[in-house]
């Protein structure tokens, strides 16, 4: 294999892995929007406060790598709020929002993303 074909498939291979850390950010980011949306409906919040609920529990997960963030915010949310929803269950919850998350962004991402974030021939 010449080096120009080696560092074209380096190339293809990073940008690979670019565009497949880019998708998880995203599916995670949806699959939080999901969550809170979820929550704030078990809270009995108004439409105009699920928004807000729902982009919190997003901003959260920037705190620390993994989902352990999301779930102790939740968690003390549902304590305040005297909510009948155990940890299993949010879970649970993450676990089929995260399916739902991969389904969506998979749909509207089908192929290569360029560097504004567009598919390719968009």
């Amino acid at each position: 294999m010449s080096n120009d074909a080696f560092g074209d498939r380096e190339r293809a291979e990073e940008a690979k892995f670019k565009q497949d850390q880019e998708l998880e950010f995203k599916a995670a980011a949806r699959r939080n929007r999901l969550l809170g949306e979820w929550l704030a409906r078990q809270f009995g919040m108004i439409s105009s406060e699920v928004e807000g609920y729902a982009r919190d529990i997003v901003m959260v997960d920037f705190d620390e790598p993994g989902i352990e963030d999301v779930i102790r915010k939740v968690m003390t949310d549902i304590e305040k709020r005297n909510a009948d929803i155990s940890e299993a269950n949010v879970r649970a919850k993450i676990s089929e929002f995260d399916r739902v998350a991969h389904q969506q962004i998979s749909a509207e991402y089908p192929g290569p993303l360029d560097s504004d974030h567009r598919q390719i021939g968009d």
